[in-house]
């Protein structure tokens, strides 16, 4: 047989196998929208104003009206859902009956909607601390549902109530392989609503950073 023969069938078959591989269906890793480069990510974060939390007082999850209705039946949080998941089915109301969700702060990957939360990057009581509390509550609930910025993620239920209300100087993902993209989601959030961050916080972010 031609060698040259033999060398491009064995390339076109290689070829094939790797688009039969990209093709087949999986558990898909939540990618939310815009998030910056490294280099935009740590110009944004030498632009935010540093600044210790501001008070609590006045705070409270209905200041950030959550989730809202976005197209029909579907609300923010079955939206992230099917947009995170793979192949996510759902039912008449929107709710989603089947699909995986692989969590990128843990590695885990679960196959009921019950086990997800959604995660609002930036805690909404940091939020509030950092800049939110002098918003009108139409500001807030833009933030509480906004898909057009890395603000939302599908993520372990648990993961995400272990987290709670933490900046990054004291609550990371466990994965450090997700550090780098971690953190520019959340810089490019606060950048975006021009929030304020705290040493401790800008200092962990630089730490993470350095993963990428």
């Amino acid at each position: 047989m031609n060698p040259a023969h033999t060398f491009r069938s064995t390339f076109t078959v290689l070829v094939l196998l790797l688009a039969l591989a990209v093709a087949l269906p999986g558990a898909a890793t939540a990618t939310p929208p815009n998030i910056p480069s490294e280099a935009t990510a740590r110009s944004e974060l030498a632009a935010l104003r540093v600044a210790a939390d501001g008070s609590s007082s006045g705070y409270s999850r209905d200041q950030f009206p959550h989730w809202n209705t976005v197209s029909g039946s579907c609300n923010t949080r079955e939206t992230v859902l099917k947009r995170d998941g793979s192949g996510v089915v759902t039912d008449g109301s929107c709710a989603s009956t089947s699909g995986s969700w692989y969590s990128p702060y843990d590695g885990a990957t679960w196959t009921a909607a019950s086990d997800v939360d959604i995660d609002h990057v930036i805690p909404l009581s940091n939020a509030w601390k950092t800049g939110a509390s002098s918003w009108t509550q139409t500001r807030r609930t833009q933030f509480a549902n906004d898909l057009s910025n890395p603000q939302l993620i599908a993520v372990t239920d648990n993961v995400n109530q272990s987290k709670g209300d933490q900046t990054p100087a004291t609550w990371k993902p466990s994965r450090t392989a997700y550090w780098c993209t971690y953190s520019k989601m959340w810089v490019h959030v606060k950048y975006r609503y021009s929030l304020t961050v705290n040493s401790a916080e800008k200092s962990a972010l630089t730490t993470m950073l350095g993963y990428c």
